[in-house]
């Protein structure tokens, strides 16, 4: 009997084993670590994918109570900060404020979460602490916009929601109401908040009915086009956790509320094929073959097949939309930008959508600072606090938070 347990045991070891272990990039921080995120959250998007498949409820739904079952384990931190849940022109936020000195102007940061547009919990657990860490180390009034998500809701929800709660904000009697310095206001935001906030970006940059305007705007492995799943950055990390090239894809066809059948098409660059000239202008402006310095373009070549599917195009016009993909920005638009901080992770596939976006701000005229880490993987900011910590993830909010410091 004991020897069968003991066999049992060891085969169960193994199967195990088998399933967290998966081949990491030798520069990525605490692999092992990672290995055991990366298998529980692959074990929750497959249980996403069967309920789904059952007809018993969407996947981003089945993930998204499993994500906020996870982060209301994570202790509340900074419980100094006083916390208000409101509605800024009908949306929800929460607003962070220091205690004491009343009356005095502060710095201001409006934030915007990430998760795919279709996941997070915004006033709980890692964001929660980190707009707690922003509104404490800066001494500054943090704004977190709770917007609508897929699958309730698709482009241009998300946006319209942001947009609209920053130009509340952004009125000069709210501003006064929570003792904001106007020419001290920052947009921030992470992975598909870093998409968001780039957009908002822009078009407070370029609206003439906003007086108030951002100084900063800090995009941290912002995800900003949908043209290109054959970047460098995306052909290295295609199966580096915890963002895979297929997961970033799945999230833009659920964003952009296009069939999800789609997607082997737009994985092999089938929207963007050679045959559709048309495409040059927008296509140049995410070309990373110039856009790119030679270290990060390595032996990687350009995947763009001969002739393609054109009808996806028309069937989802919003990817050519730079609400929605902000790399597609015109130069006149770009140039009303704020100054950018762009935080980017050798081993994410979103890394060149960012140092991308890095250059052609520099190129229109904007201060950019790109802060890069060699072993940065996707969603690290995120694993900064209790019980999951990433040395990486504690450098990076600790550098990016400094920098505001600095500059806001």
């Amino acid at each position: 009997m004991m020897k069968l347990l003991c066999g049992f045991t060891l085969l169960f070891a193994i199967v195990v084993a088998y399933y967290i272990y998966i081949p990491l990039p030798r520069t990525i921080s605490e692999p092992w670590k990672l290995m055991v995120l990366d298998a529980t959250f692959r074990g929750v998007v497959w249980l996403g994918d069967v309920s789904h498949s059952l007809g018993l409820s969407h996947s981003a739904r089945v993930i998204n109570s499993a994500i906020t079952g996870f982060e209301s384990l994570v202790p509340v931190t900074n419980k100094e900060i006083q916390v208000e849940d409101t509605l800024f022109d009908g949306v929800h936020v929460r607003v962070y404020h220091p205690p004491g000195k009343e009356g005095k102007l502060r710095r201001a940061v409006v934030f915007i979460h990430g998760g795919g547009w279709a996941l997070g919990a915004p006033k709980l657990g890692s964001y929660d602490c980190l707009c707690r860490q922003m509104a404490a180390d800066l001494d500054a009034v943090v704004v977190t916009v709770d917007y609508r998500m897929a699958p309730d809701v698709h482009f241009p929800v998300q946006y319209e929601d942001c947009v609209q709660a920053t130009k509340h904000f952004l009125r000069p009697e709210v501003l006064a109401q929570y003792f904001v310095d106007t020419e001290r206001i920052a947009v921030c935001g992470d992975s598909a908040g870093g998409n968001l906030a780039a957009a908002v970006a822009q078009q407070i940059g370029k609206d003439g009915n906003t007086s108030v305007k951002f100084k900063l705007q800090v995009l941290i492995y912002p995800v900003l086009q949908a043209l290109d799943f054959n970047t460098a950055s995306y052909q290295q990390n295609q199966n580096v956790p915890i963002l895979y090239r297929t997961l970033m894809a799945r999230f833009w066809l659920e964003y952009l509320g296009a069939n999800p059948d789609l997607i082997h098409s737009i994985l092999i660059n089938n929207h963007t094929a050679q045959d559709q000239r048309h495409l040059s202008l927008n296509l140049s402006k995410l070309d990373w073959t110039t856009l790119l310095p030679k270290r990060m373009i390595k032996h990687y070549k350009p995947v763009f097949p001969v002739t393609g599917s054109p009808s996806i195009l028309k069937e989802v016009p919003a990817l050519l939309d730079a609400r929605a993909a902000p790399l597609l920005a015109k130069e006149e638009v770009l140039h009303m930008a704020p100054r950018a901080y762009i935080l980017t992770g050798e081993h994410d596939v979103l890394r060149d959508d960012g140092i991308m976006y890095a250059r052609r701000l520099e190129l229109a005229g904007v201060s950019v600072t790109n802060d890069h880490y060699e072993d940065g993987f996707h969603g690290c900011v995120s694993f900064a606090f209790w019980p999951l910590k990433f040395s990486v993830g504690i450098r990076a909010v600790k550098n990016y938070i400094a920098w505001l410091d600095d500059n806001l």
